[in-house]
């Protein structure tokens, strides 16, 4: 067996263990990553990516069959999957062999392997150990499934839907959250027949119940079923297709149930719990500065209990590296993190939920704006419905925002920034919006709420 030492040893080459092993090395370190597959992880190569390739090509599916209703003329003709592979293989393939020169650049060395630590300061990858004076956990997430639900067969996982190469004639998806309408929103604009399956009463349960209405509106317009507040039963499948039966005795037949009920931390069997490290419902128990229980060791990313997004990893593995360093990096809160769905229509939001502000602040002390995308000249031309909800504290700052509507990812810069920076939106009003665009809804809600309306009642 062979020692090989290193300042920083990190487990895990997805979202947060590459950006800690690249802003290590920035900062001087040496440093090992160890990565069982790919660098890159879940989000590059079978998550964020290649699904959001997926939905430009939806999007622009979509795009074709209406563009006569813009005066363009176009013939749609079908979704031909094998170039719809070719074309998300090949982005996936791009990103990838970037992030490889990247990381090469930067001069951190890459192990290949399934690691495991065995020690506070030790992880072993075969007959080679790799020690580190300070051991970075960043070892991601799974696909979940429910108690007696086996993956198998005509029962998937978003994983499997990726590799599908057939456009199923009808689906239905167990899990109204992020990755279960995002997948529905796909299937539905390649012309699949699909149904939701949520046991919480709306789609996308964390976000503000105002978004949630709003999308199951235009999922509804869009002829994307769903049932809300009855749970799974059980699920029955054949060669050809299967059935799902939910508690209150209906039942749903399909090609394919794809079960999109979450992620679980991916922290079983790795020598965690032996080497000392104490493990919260499967997640790594960590402070608000990332350390775990054991002195030296600290986890970043889906490990970690929160919100499980890829840029959340990249900010802690970020964040680890300059404390690492002694740089003393801010710590940014979970609620201070954008969150996009990338649905059509789109969701987006940052910070409190109006129920979640009353909460904290009480019913007297918040108050709230919905402006209508209606309203928006460019939401109009690109022809989508949606809104935006501001919420502030009563002569005080703005403590969330929520977006629906096509392309409102692209506006959570700003709302990112005024809800941390506890702006009010007396603050923002002087600041103009460009016209047309839709970046102007947001300058219309802040203006209303500043109390000042220029395009809205």
């Amino acid at each position: 067996m062979t020692d090989h030492n290193f300042d920083i040893v990190i487990l895990g080459g997805g979202s947060g263990g590459y950006a800690a092993a690249i802003r290590a090395s920035e900062l001087g370190k040496s440093v090992a990553l160890i990565e069982k597959d790919k660098v890159g992880g879940t989000c590059l190569h079978r998550g964020c990516i290649p699904t959001k390739a997926l939905l430009h090509s939806a999007e622009v599916a979509d795009t074709t069959r209406s563009a006569p209703s813009v005066g363009v003329k176009t013939t749609f003709e079908g979704i031909d999957m094998p170039a719809v592979t070719a074309y998300r293989e090949g982005i996936v393939a791009k990103k990838f062999k970037g992030l490889e020169g990247l990381i090469k650049a930067r001069g951190v060395t890459v192990v290949a392997g399934e690691g495991h630590l065995t020690a506070a300061n030790s992880v072993t990858v075969g007959d080679d150990t790799y020690v580190g004076t300070d051991i970075i956990l960043a070892t991601g997430s799974y696909s979940r499934t429910l108690p007696g639900l086996e993956i198998g067969g005509r029962v998937i996982t978003s994983d499997h839907a990726l590799e599908l190469a057939e456009v199923p004639a009808r689906v239905i998806v167990l899990g109204g959250g992020v990755i279960g309408v995002e997948f529905a929103s796909v299937w539905k604009s390649f012309g699949a027949e699909v149904t939701i399956v949520e046991a919480l009463p709306h789609l996308v349960p964390n976000e503000d119940e105002a978004v949630s209405k709003t999308l199951e509106r235009a999922f509804r317009r869009r002829g994307i079923k769903y049932t809300l507040g009855v749970r799974f039963q059980s699920v029955t499948q054949s060669a050809d297709g299967v059935t799902v039966t939910l508690e209150d005795g209906s039942t749903h037949e399909a090609d394919y149930l794809l079960v999109a009920v979450g992620r679980g931390p991916a922290t079983d069997g790795l020598g965690f719990e032996a080497a000392g490290v104490a493990l919260e419902r499967g997640f790594v128990a960590v402070d608000e500065r990332l350390h775990t229980s054991v002195p030296g060791v600290w986890a970043v990313g889906d490990i970690t209990p929160g919100l499980q997004l890829a840029h959340r990893g990249f900010a802690q593995g970020i964040f680890v590296a300059e404390e690492i360093a002694g740089l003393s990096p801010i710590v940014v809160p979970d609620l201070g993190i954008p969150k996009v769905t990338y649905c059509d229509p789109e969701v987006a939001s940052v910070g409190l939920t109006e129920a979640q502000a009353i909460d904290a602040h009480g019913a007297d002390q918040v108050e709230s704006y919905n402006y209508n995308l209606a309203g928006n000249g460019k939401s109009e031309i690109i022809g989508t419905a949606g809104m935006i909800k501001v919420v502030r504290e009563k002569d005080g700052p703005v403590i969330g925002v929520h977006m629906v509507g096509a392309r409102v990812g692209e506006l959570i810069g700003e709302a990112q920034l005024v809800v941390g920076w506890d702006a009010h939106p007396e603050d923002i009003a002087p600041f103009i919006h460009a016209h047309p665009t839709q970046n102007e809804a947001l300058g219309e809600a802040f203006l209303a709420l500043a109390g000042k309306p220029l395009h809205a009642l």
